[in-house]
């Protein structure tokens, strides 16, 4: 029932002996009294007021709680209820022991019951997966619930049979991340689940396929400023850095090129020019690409644009 809903229940209350519509709320008594003719009408409201305050409509939104928000994090997407491990009740006092071996039984119970199928024992070990590798990457929540949802197609379509559990949620967060816009190497997921680079790659081409997903590779742009932020650079290589990488993009030097590898190059060279040199094997670790890869771009890119490098 909406507020408005509700304020038309309150308008027509009104009392059975004189039809007066001056209705109080005693909340303290839990009792509904009309003005007029003192006569209890209910004597046992329930306060449906919350028990914060709030001053303005910013923080009346923000305080407001309707239970917790439906989450494809979670394998039965938090919609279920969960028997707490503590031995308390629901008003704090300690249970006695002899009933705490029937509470045992039933969050025994109620766990076996939240995972019906196969499916849901998949998700159960998945989704916290993904939830751990995100937390150690400090991914937003955005991506780790796309994340979720991606891994779900897959389980229903059947492309995780054969894959471990583990380098088919990493493939899942990894595409996750480029559907958000969100830049992170294949490396930097390998280095977070403990998993190699090649299966990681190997299960996201697999799940990509087989459902369909459109990625784009994402703009060399995208990972400047957090590589910029690992090396310690100032902003004006980082700037410089977007310069050469525009440029480099309206000489169609991008094309057909991996843009970490871009970027790299294109950072290497920005330091260099700004003063803040950082060696290719510094950007290279940082970057997750090899140093060949980076002088192979940075040749490319000043022979191109004919920048000159005192080296």
């Amino acid at each position: 029932m909406t507020k408005k809903e509700t304020q038309k229940v309150e308008e027509i209350i009104v009392c059975p002996e004189c039809g007066s519509t001056h209705i109080s709320r005693d909340y303290t008594r839990a009792e509904l009294i009309c003005e007029g003719y003192g006569l209890v009408i209910d004597d046992g409201i329930i306060d449906q007021r919350p028990e914060w305050r709030a001053f303005d409509s910013d923080q009346r939104e923000k305080r407001s709680r309707v239970g917790s928000p439906m989450t494809y994090t979670i394998h039965d997407k938090g919609l279920s209820t969960v028997i707490g491990f503590k031995n308390t009740d629901s008003y704090g006092k300690s249970i006695p022991n002899r009933n705490r071996a029937q509470m045992y039984r039933l969050r025994k119970w109620q766990k076996k019951i939240r995972i019906s199928s196969t499916m849901e024992k998949n998700l159960t070990n998945a989704l916290p997966s993904i939830n751990r590798i995100s937390s150690a990457m400090g991914l937003p929540r955005t991506v780790r619930e796309t994340a979720a949802m991606i891994y779900r197609k897959a389980v229903l379509k059947k492309l995780t049979r054969g894959r471990t559990i583990e380098s088919a949620a990493a493939a899942a967060l990894y595409a996750a991340c480029r559907q958000c816009d969100v830049p992170r190497t294949l490396e930097e997921i390998a280095n977070a689940s403990n998993l190699s680079r090649k299966e990681i790659g190997r299960n996201y081409r697999a799940i990509v396929r087989g459902l369909g997903l459109k990625m784009m590779p994402p703009p060399p742009q995208e990972y400047v400023s957090r590589f910029c932020s690992k090396l310690k650079l100032s902003n004006d290589a980082q700037t410089k850095t977007l310069e050469i990488i525009k440029e480099a993009t309206n000489q169609e030097i991008v094309s057909g090129r991996s843009p970490i590898g871009i970027a790299a190059a294109s950072l290497y060279i920005a330091s260099v020019l700004c003063g803040e040199r950082r060696s290719q094997c510094e950007i290279a670790d940082v970057a997750g690409v090899t140093e060949v890869t980076i002088r192979n771009r940075y040749k490319e890119i000043i022979g191109k644009m004919n920048i000159e490098i005192t080296l």
